[in-house]
């Protein structure tokens, strides 16, 4: 079942404040961190909330997704544009799967013979692996 993002959203802000009393250096250099990446420069606000949303997919962070959904509507990004957004995020973690995919061809203990992966042997095996040459 699908959580309600609102009242996650407003609970997990609670807690970071929590947070922040406890350890106000860190969220000080975290929101001076975050008022310099904040600022307009080639990208407008939108466009950085837009970015962090995917990002916030991308390493599964569910108040960042929570927190820059809302920010990037009140910036007002549309659905689609969201939805585009997201859409690079999916790209970018096939692609992720692409690259650890063909990290397949890494020797192992478990292969037979040259302990190869699937592919064969990576092209710079002789200086990787030599011992498996």
């Amino acid at each position: 079942m699908m959580q309600d993002w609102n009242a996650y959203r407003n609970d997990l802000k609670a807690r970071v404040g929590e947070f922040a009393s406890l350890n106000p250096e860190v969220m000080a250099g975290l929101a001076k961190l975050n008022e310099f990446v904040a600022k307009p420069g080639h990208l407008q606000p939108k466009m950085h909330e837009l970015i962090a949303l995917a990002v916030a997919v991308t390493t599964r962070c569910d108040g960042c997704i929570s927190v820059h959904t809302q920010k990037a509507a009140e910036y007002g990004a549309t659905r689609e544009e969201i939805a585009e957004a997201l859409g690079v995020a999916i790209a970018l973690n096939a692609g992720a799967a692409l690259v650890y995919s063909a990290a397949c061809s890494i020797p192992t203990h478990i292969c037979p013979g040259k302990g190869y992966g699937v592919f064969g042997p990576p092209r710079n095996a002789a200086v990787l692996y030599p011992a498996c040459l």
